[in-house]
């Protein structure tokens, strides 16, 4: 399965953006002859087999995105990604987006593959894709699932529960801390409580709080791997938070954001330890941003100098300071005052 945010980390630059939306792509790939009878059923008019893959078959998924790689490898572009069915072309210059465009065409017309033209948008500086809205180097949710999301009303059963949580958080990069504020409602959901939930008053706050927070119109600035990172990490006696910022020109903007709920064994660790421990945690989480390139980690806790320099007898601090080893990082002691993100992502469940 292809990756979003890497698909999502590729589009700082671009300017002029396509989208190609085959027509019922699994449908246009036809069945072995030997396959056929395999995908035999009943009817009281009776019996078909598919002529075509069908949804639904445990390997279709992987099926149709082998043939899409196979599809789209050939023309060596960097320019033109795909998410299952969804083609995304992205360029700088219109001059090498057509260029790309009659490429893909060229291709999909000699694989016999159908696009569905009222799905597809040609040229534009911002698109719908994949559920949010892209361009002009930002990303943010798309509009439409904003509303739904503040329309829905109160869960009455768990299954309401974790359809809510479901959608809202396929957008919680945008909300600071939201493992902690969805606390209440996730406890909810757990095996020991009844399928009928029984409504109290941190669940009614939880619930609001999401929905202000994504229909405030959250924006995060898309990556620039050509400009270092910052992440900025905090910790406190319930949580871990991470922000990653980049100076793009216009001072330092948010790309994403992670809170962390401590287990009960990380909340009996020491000061120094738990900073520690939002550092790699941190790391690890937003590594596929930052390694093999120079970043900067950002903390108001000074001791974390600690962690670079290797001079630590604690075995635990130890382990942690050669997990960071593969990464090129600085360390730098900040003002608590301009830690206030990363400090609020900890501290979001107290």
């Amino acid at each position: 399965m292809p990756n979003m945010e890497a698909m999502f980390a590729k589009l700082s630059k671009a300017k002029y953006l396509s989208k190609i939306d085959l027509a019922k792509g699994y449908w246009q790939i036809p069945m072995a002859a030997e396959d056929k009878p395999k995908t035999a059923f009943t009817t009281p008019q009776g019996c078909y087999q598919w002529t075509v893959m069908p949804f639904g078959l445990k390997t279709s998924g992987a099926i149709f995105s082998r043939m899409m790689r196979s599809l789209l490898s050939p023309l060596d572009m960097i320019e033109i990604d795909n998410f299952i069915d969804d083609i995304l072309v992205a360029t700088e210059t219109v001059e090498r987006h057509l260029e790309c465009l009659r490429a893909l065409f060229q291709r999909l017309q000699e694989a016999s593959l159908s696009a569905r033209p009222s799905k597809c948008y040609l040229g534009f500086k911002r698109l719908e894709y994949l559920g949010h809205m892209v361009g002009n180097g930002m990303i943010q949710p798309e509009e439409g699932k904003m509303d739904k999301i503040a329309k829905m009303p109160r869960p009455t059963t768990k299954r309401q529960i974790r359809s809510f949580l479901g959608l809202a958080g396929f957008y919680r990069r945008f909300v600071p801390g939201f493992a902690d504020i969805a606390l209440p409602l996730t406890d909810a959901t757990k095996k020991s409580q009844p399928n009928k939930v029984i409504w109290t008053k941190p669940m009614q706050v939880a619930l609001d709080t999401l929905k202000v927070k994504l229909s405030t119109e959250p924006v995060c600035k898309l990556p620039d791997f050509s400009v270092p990172f910052t992440l900025r990490t905090d910790a406190s006696g319930v949580g871990l938070g991470a922000m990653l910022l980049q100076d793009q020109g216009n001072g330092m903007q948010m790309v994403a954001c992670a809170s962390k709920k401590l287990l009960p064994a990380e909340r009996n660790y020491s000061t120094i330890e738990r900073e520690c421990l939002a550092v790699v945690w941190g790391v690890r989480k937003f590594g596929p941003y930052l390694y093999g390139k120079p970043f900067c980690i950002q903390s108001d806790h000074k001791p974390l100098e600690y962690l670079e320099g290797l001079k630590a007898t604690n075995k635990r601090l130890m382990r942690w300071a050669l997990a960071l080893q593969p990464y090129m990082y600085t360390i730098q002691a900040i003002p608590g005052r301009d830690n206030v993100g990363a400090d609020l992502l900890s501290r979001s469940e107290e």
